[in-house]
C-alpha cells in the first residue's frame, strides 16, 4: 500500500495538472473570442490527399425557403459574406438535394449593392450560376420587403440586368423582367417527326412548343433532347410546351436546365410561352398560364409589339419555412 506521503503526493501532482489544464482551456477560449468573424461562414476545404471538396459549415447558417407557384428556392442573406464566393456551387448542390438535405430548385444569395436596393447571384440545383429567374424573383421581392431591406417597389442587380418588383396584397409580387431578345420560329427534331416551336430569351433562353394535348407529352425525354440540341450550344436552353384552352388562357410544362428535368413552374418560361403565343395571335393579352402544380401565374404585356414591350409576371408566394443549415456535407 501506499504511504500516506505517496498518496499526499499523488493528490498534489493531480492538483497540478488540473490547474494547467484549467489554463490552457482559458486560454483556448480567448482563442476563440478572437477569431474573426469572415472565418464564421461556409467554406470549401479538401477532405482527404486525392482533394474530394465537400463543404464545411463553421457556423449556423440561416435560410429561407419560399416557394413560387411550385419552384421552390433557398434564400441566403449573405450581405456579410457567409458563404464564400468560391463554395457557392458546392454549397448550393449539396443543399439542393432532396430527401438528404433541404432541397429546392435553386438558390438565391442577397447581396450588398451600393446604389439598388441589392444585388443577388442565383444558381440552379445543378450548381451553375443562371442569369435570370421569373420565379426566384418574385420569391426574393416577397422575401426583402418583408426582412426590410426593400421597400414595396424594389429594384436589384441580376446577370441579366436590373430587375424591377412590386408587392401585391399580403403574399404576391409581380416583377418586370429584362426586355426579350432573340426571338426566331425554331424547328427541333423530336425523333419520329419535327417540331416546330419559338426561341425567345427572357433572362435565359426558352424554347416554346404549341401542343394540341399537353398532358400527353412526354416532357423529360423532348425537353432533355431539346436542351441540348446543338442550335442552341453551348449554353442549352428550357424547353416548353404550351396548350391553348382559351382566349387568353395557357396549360404549360416546361423542363429546365440545371434542374435537368421537368419542374412544377418556371416563371421566365411562363412569360416567354405568353409573348411568343400573344406576338404569333394565338391568344391576348393578359395571359394565365397553369402550371404543372396547378397554380396560375399571369403575364401582362405591354406596348403594340409584344416582344419589345414590357413584360411582367404576377402571382402569389408562399413563404414555407425559416430554418438554421448545420451540416451540407
Amino acid at each position: 500500500m501506499k504511504s500516506f506521503v505517496d498518496r499526499t503526493r499523488t493528490v498534489t501532482q493531480l492538483n497540478e495538472r488540473v490547474g494547467r489544464l484549467e489554463e490552457e482551456l482559458r486560454e483556448l477560449e480567448t482563442l476563440a473570442a478572437k477569431k474573426p468573424r469572415a472565418q464564421n461562414r461556409v467554406s470549401r476545404r479538401a477532405r482527404n490527399p486525392l482533394d474530394r471538396r465537400f463543404i464545411e459549415v463553421t457556423m449556423s447558417l440561416p435560410f429561407s425557403k419560399l416557394s413560387g407557384t411550385g419552384n421552390d428556392f433557398l434564400i441566403i442573406d449573405n450581405r456579410e459574406g457567409a458563404v464564400a464566393p468560391e463554395a457557392m456551387a458546392d454549397f448550393v448542390r449539396s443543399v439542393c438535394r432532396r430527401a438528404v438535405s433541404v432541397g429546392a430548385d435553386g438558390v438565391i444569395f442577397v447581396e450588398h449593392h451600393p446604389d439598388l436596393d441589392f444585388k443577388w447571384r442565383y444558381f440552379n440545383a445543378d450548381g451553375g450560376e443562371a442569369e435570370m429567374c421569373g420565379n426566384g424573383s418574385r420569391c426574393v421581392a416577397r422575401w426583402a420587403f418583408e426582412k426590410g431591406i426593400a421597400g414595396k417597389s424594389m429594384r436589384w442587380e441580376t446577370v441579366a440586368g436590373v430587375i424591377h418588383a412590386e408587392i401585391v396584397g399580403e403574399k404576391g409580387a409581380r416583377v418586370k423582367l429584362t426586355g426579350a431578345k432573340d426571338y426566331r420560329p425554331i424547328e427541333v427534331n423530336g425523333g419520329a417527326e419535327k417540331m416546330p416551336g419559338f426561341f425567345l430569351n427572357t433572362g435565359v433562353p426558352h424554347t416554346i412548343f404549341p401542343v394540341a394535348d399537353v398532358q400527353t407529352v412526354d416532357v423529360r425525354a423532348l425537353g432533355r433532347k431539346v436542351r441540348h440540341d446543338g442550335q442552341f450550344a453551348p449554353a442549352g436552353t428550357n424547353a416548353s410546351f404550351v396548350q391553348v384552352v382559351g382566349d387568353n388562357e395557357l396549360v404549360i410544362r416546361t423542363y429546365e436546365r440545371g434542374v435537368e428535368d421537368e419542374t412544377l413552374a418556371c416563371g421566365t418560361g411562363c412569360v416567354a410561352a405568353a409573348a411568343s403565343m400573344v406576338f404569333n395571335k394565338k391568344v391576348h393579352a393578359p395571359v394565365a398560364l397553369r402550371v404543372r402544380s396547378g397554380e396560375t401565374v399571369r403575364v401582362d404585356l405591354t406596348g403594340d409589339d409584344p416582344l419589345g414591350g414590357e413584360l411582367w409576371l404576377e402571382g402569389d408566394v408562399r413563404w414555407v419555412y425559416d430554418g438554421v443549415l448545420r451540416e451540407a456535407f
